[in-house]
């Protein structure tokens, strides 16, 4: 397969927002994605970018993205989070995931990160058999904890 691997430009948000929705619809969660490509484009292209996107390109079309930002490590130092790695349904296995994997290990080896970090859904076999292929620790000891829009507002409510 003939691909390109490049650094997202604002253009590519309505894609990169399409993949997403199709992520998400994927981990069956299809209603959950709240994010419009606006926000996208002013949170990732603005002043003070709170991300850094790359993007595969097959034939001129965006297949495949990844998106990091970064995260500080109390024991490690500078680290980056790998928030999604997402290939199109129909374009699984043609080798746009390693690649996209690739470029964002690079950024983080060039940017100095002391670790980069992602997780996975417990139940998706073939991604985490793709992470631990490449190197990667699954650590199925931790368990991931979030505040939505509702339990912050809630929380500081009772503060």
């Amino acid at each position: 397969m003939n691909y390109r691997i490049r650094e997202a430009q604002k253009e590519d948000m309505p894609r990169v927002l399409e993949l997403i929705r199709e992520l998400a619809q994927f981990e069956k969660e299809k209603d959950a994605v709240e994010l419009t490509v606006q926000e996208l484009v002013r949170d990732g292209f603005g002043e003070r970018p709170l991300f850094h996107c790359f993007v595969a390109e097959v034939g001129g079309v965006v297949e495949g993205m990844a998106l990091v930002y970064p995260r500080y490590s109390t024991w490690k130092g500078p680290a980056i989070h790998l928030e999604d790695l997402i290939v199109a349904d129909r374009m699984r296995g043609g080798g746009l995931g390693t690649a996209l994997l690739d470029e964002v290990i690079k950024y983080g080896h060039d940017s100095g990160v002391k670790r980069i970090g992602w997780e996975v859904l417990d139940w998706n076999e073939p991604a985490i058999r793709f992470y631990e292929n490449k190197g990667a620790k699954v650590l199925r000891d931790w368990d991931v904890v979030q505040l939505d829009e509702g339990g912050i507002r809630q929380y500081i409510e009772n503060i």
